[in-house]
């Protein structure tokens, strides 16, 4: 079993801020995998479901951002559930807007939402990192994370939240070389330079019989005749 956890804070107030990604890309998994609804549970809301081969526990920490740990805790208790059996998906400002990056275990880079994790369950889980880029000075990060995504970024972020969700099965299982793939073939899809289908390698080539020895061009009987 996986418990997938995103990261956010409740309410309407809160729900397109770059803060709450994580819960955007839960509900986008949730909706496009079948889950089951979500309910209150564990001081946040749970849905359950099967991504791929696995049992897989969704978690979205009610708690506010601040205390996720509490949360997510409390959840791998009930389950008896290992670190490395969690995953965490949060907004990273070290990263350009759209951009996605894996990592397993190590410090919680300011966090506040993986700060509270680390104290509760330690380090020893993965994280999924979805960039919302930085807004320049660290005085100004609070508030650039708790405003909402601006309309111009829907694109981009609807084609990573569709991509997080198509590898899902992928990060369920392990395979993260194939859960960045499927986040890529959304927000990076491969093209040719000039936009158009590639020409064939071998190009047809049409071969003519070679004309007679005495069959003269037109060119020479010219030049023979003012000779």
């Amino acid at each position: 079993m996986k418990l997938i956890v995103g990261l956010g804070n409740p309410g309407a107030k809160y729900a397109r801020n770059r803060h709450n990604i994580g819960f955007m890309a839960l509900d986008r998994i949730a909706d496009d995998h079948g889950f089951a609804p979500w309910r209150a549970k564990f001081q946040g809301q749970l849905s359950e479901g099967r991504l791929g081969r696995e049992k897989v526990v969704l978690l979205k920490p009610e708690t506010f951002m601040n205390n996720s740990g509490q949360s997510v805790g409390e959840t791998m208790r009930f389950f008896k559930l290992e670190p490395a059996d969690v995953i965490v998906i949060h907004d990273e400002i070290d990263l350009a807007p759209g951009k996605s990056r894996i990592k397993s275990g190590g410090g919680h880079a300011g966090h506040n939402g993986l700060r509270s994790i680390h104290a509760h369950i330690g380090e020893a889980y993965d994280r999924v990192r979805l960039g919302v880029g930085h807004p320049g000075r660290k005085e100004l990060v609070p508030g650039y994370v708790l405003r909402d995504f601006p309309k111009a970024d829907d694109d981009w972020l609807d084609d990573l939240l569709r991509g997080i969700s198509d590898g899902a099965p992928h990060l369920a299982d392990g395979d993260g070389g194939r859960f960045m793939n499927a986040v890529a073939l959304r927000t990076a899809p491969p093209r040719s330079s000039t936009g158009t289908p590639k020409p064939s390698a071998t190009p047809a080539v049409k071969h003519e019989a070679p004309a007679p020895a005495d069959d003269r061009s037109a060119l020479q009987k010219l030049v023979d005749r003012f000779k």
